[in-house]
């Protein structure tokens, strides 16, 4: 294994046991990947983060090859399509962090109660519909539900981000189960006042400054303004 390969395998494994640490998931739930060559290193299916080592992810190609000891995550399918088919995405993190997946389980996206949310690319983050873990048609929807965003809810399920590195998207994913809880809280009180689509466009475009400048501080999507 070269030496870049083997750094790219750490830095997936310390992403992953990042997730307990931040609350993101618990347990084995929860997965991701990063693009390498053509296809993408995943983690491997139901081993905890702590006992991961970097000969147990799973190399998986664009057209099906496949090299590893264990299985990938069950969740592959939908690693792969995104990564296969998005030039933007180089790494992507699935976790079931607890308000994001309230929200996903109420089947609601979140709205443009707060500007952040802009934060994935869109005046919303929109909710897949429900369908059975580690399916294709599950691939679908999240597909769907991405397309130009870089983060969607799963319904019933949890949250899934793109970035173009592993720290981009791991980030966002702190991001969306930050406006998620501040979500629910409003809800708590009553439904949020929403911006508009004119004042959303204002943000996305001020976002895109962001990227484009020095203040860059999600890698890939802005910092907090």
């Amino acid at each position: 294994m070269e030496h870049a390969e083997l750094t790219l395998r750490r830095q997936l494994i310390d992403t992953c046991r990042s997730f307990g640490l931040s609350g993101l998931s618990q347990g084995t739930s929860g997965n991701a990947s990063v693009r390498w060559q053509h296809g993408m290193i995943v983690t491997p299916s139901a081993m905890p983060y702590e006992r991961i080592r970097p000969s147990d992810l799973v190399w998986m190609g664009f057209d099906g090859s496949r090299r590893g000891r264990r299985p990938p995550s069950s969740e592959w399918r939908f690693h792969q399509r995104i990564l296969a088919e998005r030039a933007d995405a180089g790494a992507v993190v699935h976790v079931h962090s607890p308000a994001a997946t309230a929200l996903a389980c109420l089947r609601l996206p979140i709205p443009a109660f707060h500007y952040m949310v802009a934060v994935a690319g869109g005046d919303s983050i929109r909710c897949a519909p429900y369908s059975l873990f580690g399916t294709e048609t599950l691939a679908d929807a999240v597909i769907e539900a991405l397309d130009g965003r870089t983060a969607a809810l799963l319904a019933n399920h949890g949250q899934v981000t793109v970035g173009v590195s592993l720290d981009a998207a791991y980030r966002l994913a702190v991001e969306v189960e930050s406006l998620a809880d501040q979500y629910l809280r409003a809800r708590t009180v009553g439904e949020p006042r929403r911006l508009t689509a004119r004042q959303m466009r204002e943000v996305l475009d001020r976002f895109v400054h962001y990227r484009n400048g020095t203040l860059d501080d999600l890698d890939g999507g802005p910092a907090r303004p």
